[in-house]
């Protein structure tokens, strides 16, 4: 039995939705924090008192890593529900993170699913349908779809099952390197496969307010997406970069950390946010 890890410390309750909000963590280039986003935010929202699903669809499992799932190869997870066409009901597991959040793992079967989706019938619709069918009988606020930084079958099936799409950006040189490639394969899919897909928040990381660089950059991001920049970024961090090698998000290994706090104010930010659009 997976005893809950979290550590209890003070959190707003979030309030629950009607509908829910399916996002996808994506930007193609490496080393933004998309991983570090995805599961801190789902811990964040759990712990929040919503229920949280998260598919990880990057063969690396880092997602599944530290949210405490085993995801060696012969586990069963993303792979089966794109390939076997498992339900995502015989593959959630628990995670020991917070209460209310459960996990698709990734195992190292996927980094061969781009090639075998290939000749597979509705290939980039195999992940929306499989979703669509566990929210039928299960309650659920968000999912989040943690994707590998590539631009592939297995993150356009994530964008294709996701309403929204959350693109974290590193506060440094290049930030938006690559964004507008991400923005012609968003336009596509909405265009061709998903036409709900929506920019719905951009998330400035690793961001260090000693530096006049992040806040150039913090101010180049907001000109591009006015609208969809959040208000809270995350900071450059020892702590967020320490707590994957210990199997765990930033919010149980440190949870009074500066990290923690601003995870934690991103779920509010965004919780608010879609509870606003739902009015």
């Amino acid at each position: 039995m997976n005893v809950s890890r979290e550590t209890r410390v003070r959190t707003v309750p979030l309030p629950h939705l009607d509908a829910p909000r399916r996002i996808v963590i994506a930007n193609q280039k490496g080393g933004v924090g998309k991983t570090t986003t995805s599961v801190n935010l789902a811990v964040a929202l759990a712990q929040g008192g919503l229920n949280v699903l998260v598919v990880d669809v990057d063969p690396q499992g880092n997602a599944s890593t530290a949210l405490g799932i085993p995801h060696q190869e012969g586990v069963r997870g993303s792979y089966e529900l794109l390939l076997d066409e498992v339900p995502v009901a015989d593959l959630v597991v628990d995670s020991p993170e917070a209460k209310g959040l459960k996990v698709v793992p990734a195992t190292i079967d996927l980094a061969g699913a781009e090639l075998e989706l290939v000749s597979k019938v509705a290939r980039e619709q195999r992940l929306s349908r499989a979703i669509r069918d566990y929210e039928a009988d299960h309650d659920v606020d968000f999912v989040i779809f943690d994707c590998p930084p590539s631009l592939g079958l297995l993150t356009v099936n994530a964008l294709v099952a996701a309403s929204d799409i959350l693109i974290p950006i590193q506060s440094e040189y290049y930030a938006l390197e690559g964004v507008q490639q991400l923005m012609r394969t968003i336009s596509l899919v909405k265009r061709q496969l998903n036409s709900d897909l929506e920019l719905w928040a951009v998330l400035v990381t690793m961001y260090d307010a000693r530096t006049r660089l992040s806040a150039q950059v913090a101010e180049e991001v907001m000109a591009h997406f006015p609208k969809e920049t959040l208000h809270t970024m995350i900071p450059r961090s020892v702590r967020i970069s320490e707590a994957p090698s210990y199997g765990q998000s930033v919010l149980n290994y440190d949870p009074n950390s500066v990290g923690s706090n601003a995870y934690r104010k991103v779920a509010q930010e965004l919780s608010q946010r879609a509870m606003k659009e739902q009015e």
